[in-house]
């Protein structure tokens, strides 16, 4: 019998979902029962920000009213609900890096008490979350691109560009466009996941696969340097019926706050994402000691993920989880161009320039080393020091500005120490840059140096700042240059690119450089992965390579459960061989 037509209409107006677990599904929703295909995913066009055009102006202004609430004071969670900072004198700060004087956002950390109460209320918000349809879920991850695409592009663009130092174009394509397309992109991987189901099955038998969450709760930590990486961390996990206890950097804590309001507008329930903020070790430690503890998801410093690896290995040799925890991370990276003699130079100088000096380099992508050909050698660095010449860097609020500044004071120091160190260095020759200043923002001037030696440790030490160092060699060594470069970069495998114009030169390295890079390039910078297009992530130590935008990495995700059903009667204990 068809429910009555005012049914249907109840079930489409009430916010286009009912939230009822199936066993207790209002009548009004039955007429709309059934298999849902899901809209299929698009990469989010890119706004460009010419002069005097549209999007600049709605930017501008969006920077102009930000600047206005400064500090805005970020939430904390306290027993499942989030309230308003309490006290000033245990607040803590999100500074500038562009004007370090001046505060863009407060908030209170969270104690130990306070991460507790926020698994427990995650875990309990658990059931119904997964109880709600896959369809249901799904919407709430599209509604929130939408937001993030039109309502909350240009908030979410300013709080990253005076949080994290990004200028325009790179606040777009983070904060704006690959949000997007993560939501986007994971509805579609969780929708390919639910549909893999066994297509042979015996007469009279009936197989099916129940794509289960994890049965506790899932820790995920977000770096500083890109505003989507946050959203996709809490996002997979949680699109797939998992409930997340998520920690983002305190140096991207205002538009991680931004991402978690955008989901709840989105009609996410409360409880199943839950944002602390706060002391790292304790939030970790209290994390790490839960029962229900079931998976990591992980984007940050390599050395770090190994001592929590080794954290949870404990928990897994002494019995105190119930499951073994998914480990799941995107760490660090030594990425490298290798220019062959037949390449286009300058082509592969722009795409260096941008590769290495993007964002300051403050990307796991970013170029820090590249190997020249002695006959292409001179005309690459002189057209890499004339681009250096004609950038500017300054202020991100600058539109004219390239380049930005580092994030915070510790991470000037460390760039700016081995920049004082290279002064003193015999083996290494500075070609372009090498100036710093800290007095109002944190400012490295891009430094390019050239090295005699392929030993030198440029080669294998992460910097995660505006440092790229260059060894040239004889064309005749372009093999032996490619097995040595395999075998440097800190024993990090992230990404990598080739520049050459013979087929031949471009399958050797691709062969030879095999394991060298999760993402490997020809003709192409090692940055600027598209969700869809290049899924990203690499091995080695740069990580446990699950391809983050995938349907790959969101199966982590799960623990499947494999049914089967027999329609007929076993009509004997015996076997015909028994006879």
């Amino acid at each position: 019998m068809l429910a009555p037509r005012s049914a249907s209409r109840a079930c489409l107006t009430k916010s286009s979902r009912c939230t009822a677990p199936p066993r207790t599904l209002p009548r009004r929703c039955i007429a709309t029962a059934g298999a849902h295909k899901l809209p299929p995913p698009f990469n989010e066009q890119n706004l460009h920000y010419a002069k005097s055009s549209p999007e600049r102006q709605k930017l501008e202004s969006a920077l102009k009213e930000l600047r206005s609430q400064v500090p805005v004071s970020v939430p904390t969670l306290r027993n499942g609900q989030s309230i308003a900072s309490e006290s000033s004198q245990s607040q803590l700060s999100q500074i500038m890096p562009a004007e370090h004087a001046s505060v863009l956002a407060k908030y209170t950390p969270a104690t130990k008490e306070d991460v507790s109460a926020a698994i427990e209320a995650a875990l309990k918000a658990k059931q119904e979350w997964v109880d709600m349809p896959f369809f249901d879920r799904a919407a709430i991850f599209l509604r929130a691109a939408e937001l993030v695409s039109s309502k909350y592009r240009f908030e979410l663009m300013a709080a990253t560009m005076l949080g994290q130092g990004k200028n325009a174009w790179q606040a777009e394509i983070d904060a704006a466009a690959e949000t997007a397309d993560f939501y986007r992109f994971n509805v579609a991987g969780a929708q390919e996941i639910y549909e893999k189901q066994p297509t042979i099955n015996a007469p009279g038998h009936a197989g099916r696969i129940d794509w289960r969450p994890l049965e506790g709760f899932v820790y995920a930590v977000s770096p500083f340097n890109f505003t989507a990486i946050g959203a996709n961390l809490v996002s997979g996990p949680a699109l797939l019926g998992n409930v997340v206890v998520w920690k983002p950097a305190p140096s991207a804590m205002y538009a991680s706050h931004l991402i978690y309001k955008i989901l709840l507008e989105a009609g996410l329930p409360p409880n199943v994402i839950q944002m602390v903020n706060g002391d790292a070790q304790m939030i970790t430690d209290t994390v790490f000691d839960h029962p229900e503890f079931s998976g990591f998801n992980f984007t940050g410093s390599s050395d770090v993920f190994r001592s929590l690896w080794f954290k949870a290995a404990e928990g897994v040799q002494s019995k105190k989880y119930r499951d073994f925890p998914r480990m799941v991370a995107e760490t660090s990276g030594k990425n490298f161009h290798v220019v062959h003699s037949s390449a286009d130079i300058s082509n592969a100088v722009k795409h260096t320039m941008r590769a290495s000096f993007e964002y300051s380099g403050q990307k796991c992508s970013a170029c820090s080393r590249i190997y020249l050909p002695k006959s292409r050698a001179s005309e690459f660095l002189d057209e890499l020091k004339q681009h250096l010449k004609e950038t500017k860097m300054g202020d991100p609020e600058d539109f004219a500005n390239f380049l930005g500044p580092v994030i915070n004071k510790p991470a000037f120091d460390r760039i700016t120490s081995v920049i004082k160190k290279a002064k003193e260095d015999s083996r290494l020759e500075l070609i372009a840059g090498g100036s710093f200043d800290d007095s109002k923002g944190y400012y490295v001037e891009p430094a390019v140096y050239v090295t005699n030696t392929l030993d030198h440790d440029l080669f294998d030490k992460e910097l995660f700042g505006p440092v790229l160092v260059a060894y040239v060699y004889d064309d005749a060594e372009y093999e032996s240059v490619l097995t040595q470069l395999d075998k440097q970069g800190g024993g990090f495998a992230l990404t990598g690119a080739v520049f050459a114009n013979e087929p031949a030169a471009i399958r050797k390295a691709e062969d030879k450089l095999r394991y060298a890079a999760g993402n490997f390039y020809t003709n192409c910078k090692t940055t600027g992965a598209v969700i869809g297009q290049q899924t990203f992530g690499g091995g080695r130590g740069s990580g446990t390579n699950d391809k983050a935008g995938s349907s790959d990495s969101l199966k982590r995700w799960t623990s499947p459960r494999t049914l089967k059903e027999e329609f007929n009667r076993l009509g004997d204990v015996l076997y015909p061989s028994n006879l």
